[in-house]
């Protein structure tokens, strides 16, 4: 049986932290890390109550497994500038370099370049990884349930905390909404806010459906992401009456001639909530 996309992709994240490691220590991150000022808060960015339709996290992605290239002329600073002036409420940056041909520069790069929080987007199997994105800047980090096992999830959403970082915490899998429900909202309120991944990490396919099935297992979240695959205006309808307070949309925008109409497109003009 061939090897899966994601099983492949955490086999190599584990040689890439081993050999970060070894160029920059964790002790040197914490060191950075403590003349760094209070993260932006991602959580009420994507949570709050929406100035149109739905609150939108938009995405920087250079390339994917699945599309391959998506932006040829790929500027992350000129893009998170129009992703803010076009009224984004919060930034993901792809990161991951062999894959999505990211890179943890940009996420600085963007940082500096914004005032709207930024999320690092990445494969984060290590407690390395959350020093490492705390000091780069980010003000939230990607958590994947199904690329860890749930104790170590556990232990990095413990850390994130201290860290001051917001987690949007991603699922797939129904068995994996089910273990890891609870621990939104675990171990402080105000941090965590669950992601549905409408692609399968698998096997890389979409169905935007996939997040109205899994969020009639939920109560009372404290915010709900969906996340690939949204196209539409009816993409958005469908996610907000599913009871999504955010979407997070990254191939449509960095496939768009003009930004800022697209954004307009899919969510309407600010104000109409």
């Amino acid at each position: 049986m061939a090897q899966n996309i994601l099983t492949k992709i955490l086999e190599h994240k584990k040689l890439e932290v081993r050999k970060q490691r070894k160029r920059v220590s964790q002790e040197q991150l914490q060191q950075q890390i403590e003349a760094l000022p209070r993260p932006r808060n991602f959580f009420k960015a994507v949570t709050k109550a929406p100035v149109r339709t739905i609150n939108l996290i938009a995405e920087i992605k250079r390339s994917s497994p699945s599309a391959g290239v998506i932006c040829k002329d790929f500027d992350p600073v000129a893009i998170a500038r129009q992703y803010h002036q076009a009224g984004a409420d919060a930034i993901s940056v792809l990161t991951d370099e062999e894959f999505f041909g990211g890179s943890l520069d940009y996420l600085q790069q963007v940082k500096k370049a914004v005032p709207i929080p930024v999320m690092r987007k990445d494969f984060i199997i290590d407690p390395y990884q959350l020093y490492e994105s705390r000091a780069a800047g980010a003000d939230a980090v990607l958590l994947i349930a199904e690329a860890v096992v749930p104790g170590l999830l556990m232990d990095l959403l413990i850390l994130a905390g201290r860290l001051n970082l917001s987690v949007l915490l991603e699922v797939h899998k129904a068995e994996s909404l089910l273990q890891c429900r609870s621990m939104v909202g675990f171990p402080t309120l105000g941090y965590t806010v669950l992601g549905i991944n409408n692609r399968n990490l698998e096997t890389f396919e979409v169905d935007i459906s996939h997040t109205c099935r899994l969020a009639s297992m939920l109560d009372n979240q404290p915010g709900l992401v969906s996340e690939s695959g949204i196209r539409s205006r009816a993409d958005i309808e469908k996610l907000k009456e599913a009871g999504c307070t955010a979407v997070l949309i990254g191939q449509t925008l960095m496939e768009a001639a003009d930004i800022g109409a697209k954004i307009d497109e899919l969510l309407g003009p600010i104000g109409s909530t």
